[in-house]
């Protein structure tokens, strides 16, 4: 009787676990800018109240996030640039969630207030050097920049005309780590996310335009990209994935994008 007991006891562990094992909870992961970390955030927070679903966020930065949609250990790559037409033609789809302004920051105490954008280039490419070149008070200027692999510099670069002719003091890996650099620097000059602006730090105006939602979205302030999700083309996403990404570019989360310091795309 004991040993029919224990068999039994045995049988219905088994079954349990089997059962417990077939109830998955539904997720989604993304993957990708670190410049995106407010907004995506705040969309996948909303996503799983709604929802009830999983959602991870791996800040890992755009040409990883990509590379992670193009490798499948993703569901969903986020980037801070356009797809370029190589990675396009490696069936990498792109969708514009929003658009956000890179804002040119200095120190606090630095008297600047505006630069034009061939004057933040020449000063990026080591062409412009003191800060007296451009009438603030003498110090040589300290260029503090992302690494290789930020859409943030892809953006960035593109925009000033600079790419692979940056003299950088410093290559960071998040706009945070930016935004501390340029805060303990007097002499110092960077460029972040403007949702990720802080009051440790100032934000100049670029050609006489201050970086706002309302000037991004006008498209009067120069230094601006797009907030990018990245899928394959020809490959359906999971039913999750998809509701998450149907979710992200309805009008229905346009009211969490504009909290999180961009512009809606839609």
């Amino acid at each position: 009787m004991k040993k029919l007991i224990c068999v039994i006891l045995t049988l219905v562990m088994a079954l349990s676990l089997v059962a417990c094992g077939s109830k998955e909870t539904a997720s989604v992961s993304t993957d990708g800018s670190t410049s995106m970390q407010k907004v995506i955030n705040a969309l996948g927070e909303a996503f799983m109240e709604d929802t009830g679903a999983n959602f991870t966020y791996n800040a890992t930065g755009s040409g990883t996030g990509i590379k992670a949609v193009k490798d499948g250990t993703c569901d969903i790559g986020l980037s801070s640039r356009y797809l370029k037409d190589s990675e396009k033609a490696e069936g990498l789809k792109e969708t514009i969630l929003a658009i956000d302004g890179i804002a040119i920051i200095v120190h606090t105490d630095n008297s600047v207030a505006d630069l034009t954008v061939e004057q933040i280039a020449a000063i990026f490419k080591g062409e412009i050097t003191n800060w007296s070149e451009v009438g603030v008070k003498d110090g040589e200027i300290v260029c503090i920049g992302r690494e290789e692999s930020s859409g943030t510099r892809d953006g960035f670069e593109s925009i000033t005309d600079t790419e692979d002719a940056c003299v950088y003091r410093q290559e960071l890996t998040s706009n945070g780590a930016v935004l501390t650099a340029v805060a303990e620097n007097p002499n110092a000059i960077g460029y972040i996310s403007l949702s990720s602006v802080k009051d440790t730090v100032k934000a100049i105006s670029v050609g006489g335009v201050a970086p706002s939602e309302a000037t991004i979205k006008d498209c009067s302030y120069a230094v601006q990209r797009p907030f990018v999700l990245v899928t394959k083309e020809g490959v359906a996403l999971s039913e999750t994935a998809q509701a998450f990404f149907d979710f992200a570019t309805s009008s229905a989360a346009n009211e969490i994008i504009t909290a999180a310091g961009v512009v809606p795309a839609n």
